[in-house]
C-alpha cells in the first residue's frame, strides 16, 4: 500500500492531494468473476470521483471495506449528501455498499 492522504472536510481539498488524472481514459470496475461492473470515464462531471478511484487503486490496489471507507472521507461533504440522497452520487453509493459488506471489486486504470 502506497501513502494515503490525511482527508479534510472538503472534498475540492481533497482534490488538490490527488494524484492528477491526467492522461487516464477511464477507470474500470470489474467483479471477482471479470464482469465489467461499470466505468468512470475522464470527463466533465466525472473527473472527481475518476481522481478518487484512481487514488484509491494506488493507495490501497483494490476496492475492498477498508478502500471505500477511506474514499467515502474523501468525498467529504459529499459522502452525507449521497446518504441523505441514494442515487444521486452513484460512485459514492458503490462506496458505502462496499464498505458495508459489498463484494470488493478490482480497479483497472485505462490510459489514454
Amino acid at each position: 500500500m502506497s501513502v494515503t492522504i490525511q482527508p479534510a472536510a472538503s472534498f475540492k481539498d481533497n482534490l488538490q492531494a490527488l494524484p492528477p488524472i491526467t492522461g487516464l481514459e477511464r477507470i474500470d470496475l470489474v467483479s471477482d468473476d471479470g464482469t465489467l461492473v461499470d466505468s468512470i470515464p475522464n470527463q466533465p462531471g466525472k473527473q472527481g470521483s475518476l481522481a478518487v478511484y484512481h487514488y484509491l487503486k494506488q493507495a490501497f490496489g483494490a476496492l475492498d471495506a477498508q478502500a471505500a471507507e477511506h474514499g467515502l472521507l474523501v468525498f467529504a461533504e459529499h459522502t452525507q449528501d449521497a446518504r441523505n440522497r441514494p442515487g444521486a452520487h452513484p460512485n459514492i453509493d458503490r462506496l458505502l455498499a462496499i464498505a458495508e459488506g459489498g463484494a470488493p471489486l478490482t480497479i483497472e486504470v485505462i490510459a489514454a
